[in-house]
């Protein structure tokens, strides 16, 4: 089984974050992984993606053109990717930024209020992880403990901290989508 998954949005919104948690969690679990991060020389604010691939098998190679599973933070990363979605793939979207529906209705699509379900969780800045837990909800070949392991991997030591609320962010965008 493999996924190919895009994660895409504004820099400062945490795509790379939750690709880099979702290949930490494949390694966890013992799946043969590649994370590709893409951004533009703004960082914040520019554009920011990642190709991330989970699979049971080596991966050939870390680009993703064809995708299983979109995620998308931002209207102009759902301009750009949406078509990258296989038919019978899933597009996830942040519609607390994203006013706009998808035309396809070849694929599962879920609309997703990251933002606002991390507002009402004391800190906006999670909305990334929320879009992350709906993802785990409808097509995650990965674990939620998996997810919470590599979230303390790359969130270190010094934000350890803020590993409970990013657990209340993954169950919170779960309960989002079902």
């Amino acid at each position: 089984m493999t996924q190919r998954i895009i994660c895409s949005g504004f820099g400062g919104q945490g795509v790379m974050l939750i690709g880099q948690v979702m290949a930490y969690a494949g390694m966890i679990e013992d799946k043969e992984v590649s994370w590709l991060p893409s951004y533009g020389p703004e960082m914040r604010g520019g554009t920011a993606n990642c190709n991330v691939i989970i699979s049971d098998e080596p991966v050939g190679a870390p680009t993703v053109n064809d995708a299983d599973v979109v995620i998308v933070m931002n209207k102009p990363s759902l301009d750009r990717f949406e078509k990258s979605v296989v038919p019978k793939g899933s597009l996830f979207i942040n519609s607390s930024l994203i006013d706009k529906k998808s035309d396809r209705d070849d694929i599962d699509v879920y609309y997703v209020p990251a933002n606002e379900i991390g507002a009402k969780l004391g800190n906006p800045k999670v909305a990334n992880v929320v879009i992350l837990g709906a993802y785990l909800e409808k097509c995650g070949v990965i674990k939620q403990e998996s997810i919470i392991e590599g979230l303390k991997k790359v969130l270190g030591e010094k934000k350890a901290k803020f590993i409970p609320l990013n657990k209340q962010a993954v169950e919170e965008g779960s309960k989002s989508v079902k």
